[in-house]
C-alpha cells in the first residue's frame, strides 16, 4: 500500500495551471482529484486517497491541512458534504462511511447495491451502482430504480429514475454503473460510465434534459467476451469518470475521450438546460479540477500538490493489545518495541490469509529478528479450527489469539488485514486484503528502508 503525502505549495501548483485563463488564482475548490468527486466542508476541500487509505483537506490555496486515517477508510473514492458538517465517504466496495471533520465515524452501511456510489443535494442521500467497482453477473432486476433515495442511516427510502436495459440481463449492472452528483434543490445528475449520456433528474425522478457530447462514433452497451481460463471477461467502454456540482452551481463532468479513460476532459454545463459551456481536455499530469473565486477552471498535477508537504505525521497503533499466545502467555504490544513490525490480522475461514501466510513466513526470514517482527492475530471464535490453521502453515513467527473480539477493536471492514509499525510503534501503513507476490515485494523493501532509517 502507498502513503498518504501531506501538506502544502500552491506556487508549484500554479505554475502547474495552464495558461489562458488570465488573473492571478485564488480561492481554490476542488472539483475531481485524480477519478474521484471532491467535496467541500467549512472552507476545505476534501479528497479521497485510494491508494493510500486516507482523506486529504486543502485550504482555498491548495495547502494540505489535515490528513485523516481510519481501518475502515480502506479504499475510499469518493466524498461527499453531509448536513454541510460531515463527510459521506464511498468505499471502493460500496460501503458508505460518515465522517466528522475531525475523523471520528459516525456511521457506517452497506449500500443498496452490489457497489454504490454516494451522493448528496438538498437534504437527500442518494446511491447509484457504483463506477469504481463494476459487477456482471449480480442478480439485478429490469424493474429496479436507477437511483435509490436513502435515509440518514443509509437505508433505502424510495427509487427514483428508471434503468437502461440490455441485451443481456446479466449486465444490468455494468450497464447502469454511473456517475452521481446533486444539488440544493434535491435535483441529481447522472451519467452513465459506458454511454456518452449526462442527465438531470428532478427531486421525483422525472427526467429533465440528456446531453451527448459526440464522444464515440459508434457506441455499444458492455458485452462479455469469450470466456478465458474459466473467467468471463467484460468489455466496457468508459466514457464518465465523475460528476459535480460546483460552488457557482454549475454541473462538471469529467469524462473520456477513450476507452481506458487516459485521454480525460472536463465539460461545463448549464444546470437549467444542459448546454456544454466550456470543455478542457487535461494533460497526463493535471489529474486535479478546481474552481477560484471567479468561477475560472483550473488544473493542477496531484503529485506536485501531495509531494511539496512531505510526509504525513505517522500516528501511535492503538488500542495497545495484550493477548495470549498458543501457549497461554500474555503478549504485549510494548514487547515489538525497538523493532519494525508488522501487526497481521487473520482466521482460519479466510481464503486469502491461505495465500497470504507463505509469503508473511518468507518476509519474517529475510529480516533479522533484532530488526523485524511479525505478530499474528487470529480472529477466530473456534480454537480447534485456529490451531488447526496453524498445524497446516507451521508459522515461524508469534501468533496471538484475539478470540474473534479483534474486528469491533480495530474496525477493518475484511480479513486479512496487517499494520506495519515503525520501531517507537507508529503507523507506516496499512494493508487491506492480500495483493501477492508484487506487495510482499513492495512490502520488503519498505521495512528493508525502515529498518535503515537511523
Amino acid at each position: 500500500m502507498g502513503r498518504a503525502l501531506g501538506a502544502t505549495l500552491w506556487l508549484a501548483a500554479f505554475a502547474c495551471r495552464p495558461t489562458g485563463e488570465g488573473g492571478a488564482p485564488s480561492g481554490f475548490s476542488l472539483l475531481f482529484f485524480d477519478h474521484s468527486p471532491v467535496a467541500t466542508v467549512a472552507g476545505r476541500s476534501w479528497a479521497p486517497l485510494p491508494d493510500s487509505s486516507r482523506l486529504v483537506a486543502f485550504d482555498p490555496q491548495l495547502r494540505v491541512v489535515r490528513t485523516l486515517t481510519d481501518p475502515r477508510l480502506n479504499t475510499p473514492v469518493a466524498v461527499a458534504s453531509y448536513s454541510g458538517r460531515a463527510l459521506l465517504v464511498t468505499e471502493f466496495t460500496g460501503a458508505g462511511l460518515v465522517v466528522d471533520t475531525a475523523g471520528t465515524v459516525l456511521r457506517e452501511w452497506p449500500g443498496p447495491f452490489t457497489a454504490s456510489l454516494y451522493a448528496t443535494g438538498g437534504g437527500h442521500v442518494l446511491a447509484s451502482r457504483s463506477p469504481y467497482f463494476v459487477q456482471p453477473l449480480a442478480p439485478e432486476s429490469p424493474t429496479a430504480p436507477l437511483v435509490q433515495l436513502l435515509d440518514s442511516a443509509g437505508r433505502p427510502t424510495d427509487g427514483l429514475g428508471q434503468l437502461h436495459v440490455p441485451d443481456s440481463p446479466f449486465l444490468l449492472g455494468p450497464t447502469n454503473a454511473g456517475a452521481l452528483a446533486a444539488d440544493s434543490s434535491g435535483s441529481f445528475y447522472y451519467a452513465p460510465l459506458a454511454r456518452d449520456e449526462i442527465s438531470k433528474y428532478d427531486r421525483s425522478g422525472r427526467r429533465l434534459w440528456t446531453t451527448r457530447r459526440g464522444l464515440r462514433a459508434h457506441e455499444t452497451d458492455p458485452v462479455f467476451l469469450p470466456a478465458r481460463g474459466g473467467r468471463l471477461p467484460l468489455a466496457l467502454a468508459v466514457v464518465n469518470v465523475a460528476l459535480a456540482v460546483g460552488p457557482d452551481g454549475r454541473l462538471y463532468a469529467l469524462g473520456s475521450e477513450d476507452s481506458a479513460a487516459t485521454r480525460l476532459r472536463v465539460d461545463v454545463l448549464d444546470p437549467a438546460s444542459g448546454k456544454i459551456i466550456q470543455t478542457r481536455r487535461l494533460a497526463p499530469k493535471e489529474t486535479v479540477v478546481a474552481v477560484d473565486n471567479r468561477g475560472r477552471l483550473a488544473l493542477f498535477d496531484g503529485d506536485s500538490l501531495l509531494e511539496a508537504a512531505g510526509p504525513a505525521r505517522r500516528e501511535p497503533f492503538a488500542p495497545a493489545f495484550a493477548l495470549p499466545d498458543l501457549q497461554g502467555d500474555t503478549v504485549r504490544l510494548g514487547r515489538f518495541a525497538g523493532k519494525v513490525t508488522l501487526v497481521n490480522f487473520w482466521a482460519s475461514w479466510c481464503d486469502p490469509c491461505r495465500e497470504e501466510f507463505p509469503h508473511m513466513a518468507n518476509l519474517y526470514r529475510e529480516f533479522g529478528r533484532k530488526d523485524f517482527e511479525i505478530a499474528a492475530i487470529s480472529d477466530d471464535v473456534d480454537a480447534g479450527k485456529m490451531r488447526a490453521f496453524v498445524a497446516q502453515f507451521r508459522p515461524p513467527f508469534p501468533i496471538l489469539v484475539g478470540g474473534g473480539r479483534m474486528k469491533a477493536t480495530y474496525h477493518y471492514r475484511g480479513l486479512p488485514y496487517s499494520v506495519l509499525l515503525d520501531r517507537r510503534g507508529r503507523i507506516i501503513e496499512r494493508i487491506f486484503g492480500f495483493g501477492g507476490a508484487a506487495e510482499f515485494q513492495q512490502l520488503h523493501n519498505t521495512i528493508a528502508e525502515e529498518v535503515r532509517a537511523p
